[in-house]
């Protein structure tokens, strides 16, 4: 059936195709009706299974079609979550032929039940558990299995992604990495608690309170009693740079009359073996991030194009995002997962909140990191810089810096896509200031009436107006109105002769006779 959109361009359905959102929008009949067709018909899938995963048991259910009434029949069976019954779960699912299984992220407890049907050819899916919710009063298990087995089978379930075995190494490593770093921040905060309450006041005088000096004085500190410390001995341990700023009166000045109080010598012994270790962990972890590195050296090196982006971060958004753009639908697809996108909440005609979402708890944080510092830069590329000063103009600082975030990640996908470094299409007028501004001329003003529906006699009138030509049914009346005008304008004149002066000659002299 061929449809009419309102740009008065004929569509047909495609058999087999898909459909993204803005061309549903435009897939209509003349009388302003949408049509959407499934292409493939309702179920997708003719043999599935859907297995409700938790602690101690899993409920496994298979569905199975009969192509001719299209009628569904379940299979559901229970299993234990030991290795050995979750392996005879997936030669069970095998006998009948299944070759996808859905099932739902609860805790922990799918990543084995996951990798196991894995290993035998068994593609699994993931979906979160608000997707395939029962409604409370009669759910159990076996409920639970067989509406989430329905719902497969015809690809209602949201499915979540899950990057190839690779890839989830190298985001199980970043993740921890990251959380170690949190763990070494906390405590360095209580550390320099213990220190305030010591009367140790060296961040005052040194930039960097875990630095160099600073470490080596709070260690000679904290191992020396406080009738044994010399001033000298503090002094020597001052590690001289050419940027230091603080004189040794101002430092002797920090520790003098310093009191360790109650434990606080013991607390900081203790802070100080837990960071070293932390260290420890984080050094053991980078050794093994380097195989990865020089596994993705080449993407890294295209990611490290763009001004931000370090090759360390370049390294965390392939352990979220991967290397394979296909499994994405274009780069909104990939921006709605990382949190980056504005909500579409819209009932009764009218558009509600369209704050961005709470997803990429790991990837969202790290890109407006990289933000932060792409708009710093105003000399070796201040591209995004540019960007960021005309957003915050009309958005303020917070969601402009959410958009240059989600602009940053438009381009990560393309560069990983298109295997390429970063060079956007506008780079150039955006450096060099030259960006012209869109004239308003009737060419413009036509194809926006057309956009929005405008009719054939609209779009005509306006021609008319804006090309300055005067309509043939009404060059009659614009002659005529310009002949009455013309008239009376003659008969006033005449008027105003009559009661002007007359001038006559009386014997060669002029006399001046004044109308009566």
């Amino acid at each position: 059936m061929a449809v009419k959109n309102n740009r008065n361009q004929v569509k047909h359905l495609k058999s087999g195709g898909s459909y993204s959102s803005e061309e549903l929008r435009f897939l209509r009949l003349d009388d302003g009706t949408t049509v959407v067709h499934s292409a493939d018909g309702d179920i997708r899938r003719p043999v599935c299974a859907a297995i409700n995963v938790h602690k101690e048991i899993l409920m496994a259910a298979v569905c199975k079609i009969d192509t001719e009434t299209l009628k569904a029949t379940f299979y559901v069976r229970k299993f234990t979550t030991m290795n050995s019954d979750i392996r005879s779960m997936a030669l069970w699912l095998k006998e009948y032929g299944v070759q996808d299984v859905c099932m739902e992220s609860t805790g922990k407890y799918w990543i084995p039940v996951f990798n196991i049907p894995e290993q035998n050819s068994i593609k699994p899916i993931l979906t979160h558990p608000k997707y395939v919710k029962q409604a409370k009063g009669q759910k159990t298990d076996f409920r639970d299995a067989v509406h989430m087995a329905s719902m497969f089978r015809m690809d209602l379930v949201v499915s979540s992604y899950i990057p190839p075995a690779d890839i989830r190494d190298l985001r199980e490593l970043c993740r921890y990495r990251l959380k170690l770093t949190y763990m070494r921040t906390s405590e360095k905060n209580r550390f320099q608690n213990s220190m305030t309450i010591s009367k140790v006041r060296l961040d005052s005088v040194f930039s960097d309170p875990f630095g160099k000096s600073a470490s080596a004085i709070m260690e000679y500190l904290i191992s020396t009693e406080p009738d044994e410390v010399s001033d000298d001995e503090i002094l020597r341990l001052i590690y001289r740079r050419g940027n230091m700023k603080a004189s040794d009166e101002d430092i002797l000045d920090s520790i003098h009359g310093y009191e360790f109080i109650g434990v606080q010598r013991d607390k900081l012994q203790i802070i100080s073996l837990h960071l070293s270790k932390i260290e420890e962990c984080i050094g053991l972890t980078d050794r093994k991030l380097e195989y990865y590195r020089q596994k993705y050296t080449g993407i890294i090196r295209h990611l490290t194009t763009m001004v931000g982006i370090t090759p360390a971060s370049a390294l965390y958004i392939l352990g979220e995002i991967g290397t394979d753009m296909s499994v994405w639908r274009d780069d909104a697809s990939l921006a709605c997962r990382a949190g980056l996108s504005p909500a579409n909440n819209a009932s009764a005609g009218k558009k509600k909140s369209t704050r961005i979402g709470n997803g990429g708890h790991y990837l969202k944080p790290l890109l407006v990191q990289c933000a932060l510092a792409a708009v710093k830069s105003t000399k070796k590329d201040p591209y995004f810089r540019r960007k960021y000063e005309t957003l915050k103009k009309r958005r303020g600082h917070k969601k402009a810096i959410i958009a240059i975030a989600r602009k940053m990640l438009v381009a990560i996908y393309h560069m990983i896509r298109d295997d390429a470094d970063f060079l956007p299409v506008d780079h150039r007028e955006i450096i060099q200031n030259t960006k012209t501004t869109k004239g308003l001329n009737l060419k413009n003003v036509i194809a926006f009436l057309k956009d929005q529906g405008a009719d054939d006699d609209t779009i005509r009138l306006v021609e008319v107006q804006c090309s300055g030509k005067v309509p043939e049914t009404a060059d009659a009346c614009g002659k005529a109105s310009a002949d009455k005008e013309a008239k009376e304008k003659q008969s006033a004149s005449e008027c105003a002769d009559a009661f002007q002066p007359i001038q006559e000659s009386v014997n060669g002299s002029p006399v001046l006779i004044s109308g009566s």
